[in-house]
């Protein structure tokens, strides 16, 4: 057994998209979601449909759950799991400097729209993604940079921490 494989992960992550506009890319994000060991998936505002990027047939891995709006959301939040915004937002931080809560429940808004200031200002936490061009990104693409950051940074902590045992 490694070190990594000795020391059970702590906490856990959620991600959903608010409105979606484009059902492919919510199965491509729900794939990468499962991939990196999401507690659960969900949309805010439109239901689901089965997609073929959803290879893994993700529903049937982890729990779906749709929720009709913003504050139905937040009413179901998981205990002491903060809502992460993820927008083009200036109040936001950016990814790379983000300290990921052991608990979060992330939100990305469907390409055309984001996610509205109502709901952005209901977040605790916002995170923008740097780029050259200060537009909008595919909602899969985003989402997975998202996760996949929360994972490399959970790696170096938990590596951090084995080596310090």
């Amino acid at each position: 057994m490694t070190r990594r494989e000795g020391k059970k992960a702590r906490g856990f992550f959620a991600v959903g998209v608010y409105h979606p506009k484009t059902e492919a890319n919510i199965g491509t994000l729900m794939r990468t979601a499962y991939l990196y060991d999401a507690a659960f998936v969900f949309t805010v505002g439109r239901r689901y449909v089965e997609q073929a990027s959803d290879t893994p047939k993700v529903k049937n891995q982890i729990p779906l759950f749709h929720y009709n709006d913003i504050q139905d959301l937040i009413d179901h939040l998981p205990d002491g799991a903060p809502l992460v915004g993820v927008e083009l937002d200036p109040r936001a931080t950016y990814l790379d400097k983000f300290n990921h809560p052991p608990k979060a429940v992330y939100l990305l808004g469907a390409e055309d729209h984001g996610l509205p200031v109502e709901v952005t200002d209901k977040c605790h936490h916002l995170v923008i993604l740097d780029s050259v061009k200060p537009q909008s990104m595919n909602v899969a693409t985003a989402g997975s940079i998202v996760i996949y950051d929360r994972h490399i940074k959970k790696l170096r902590v938990t590596n951090k921490e084995t080596v310090n045992v």
